[in-house]
């Protein structure tokens, strides 16, 4: 069985573990349906090829709603909705599942795991250096006019005659891919498909998650 499921952040809320109070996160993690199972033979590598959540049939790609229809599954394929978002988990060896097998949150975790999650952080837009890198900025007073929030210097002269790569100026901040490991799953509710984790995850509300 896989140990990679997908889901969408939801709430922070609290809750006591042993009369200590714990900041938890909830997301609703799965059910996930099997899109397309690749192997070495025929991709060059093994992974399997997993689908979540719904979107409007009228709204997906004619291409994509072909790679769909080999799915089985009528949870997930209906006259008017169909999968929405898709993600590769790779694996090392040849799996049991087949396309359109069902994977649900309890098939993959339980209380007390610890996981790892990733997802996309939230974007700000086109920042300065002070917001974006915490530069102190110019002076304040002095006769100082315009440079309150400027990087100041960004290199030396005529040696080395560039500016080295990874220097930090602005520019557009946010929108990364973001990994937090060792979360602690505090409480799991089967029926509703939700999962509570320990602490806060790093991207807004409803973004799609990778639990592992």
């Amino acid at each position: 069985m896989l140990n990679t499921l997908l889901g969408t952040k939801g709430k922070m809320t609290q809750t006591y573990i042993e009369g200590t109070r714990v900041s938890v996160t909830k997301l609703s993690v799965g059910p996930c349906v099997v899109t397309q199972i690749k192997t070495d033979d025929h991709d060059g590598y093994m992974s399997v090829q997993l689908g979540y959540g719904l979107r409007k049939l009228k709204n997906t790609s004619k291409a994509l709603q072909g790679h769909i229809n080999k799915i089985q599954n009528s949870k997930f394929k209906t006259q008017k909705e169909t999968v929405r978002y898709f993600r590769e988990v790779r694996i090392e060896k040849e799996s049991d599942l087949k396309v359109g097998d069902e994977i649900t949150l309890s098939d993959v975790f339980k209380r007390g795991d610890q996981i790892t999650i990733t997802g996309v952080s939230k974007g700000k837009g086109f920042a300065g250096v002070v917001k974006r890198w915490h530069f102190a900025g110019g002076p304040k007073t002095h006769g100082q006019s315009d440079r309150h929030r400027a990087p100041g210097s960004i290199g030396q002269g005529t040696t080395p005659g560039r500016v080295y790569k990874g220097k930090h100026m602005a520019g557009r901040m946010g929108s990364d891919t973001v990994t937090i490991k060792n979360l602690i799953v505090v409480d799991i509710d089967k029926e509703k498909n939700e999962l509570l984790l320990s602490g806060p995850v790093p991207y807004p509300k409803p973004k799609l998650s990778k639990l592992r």
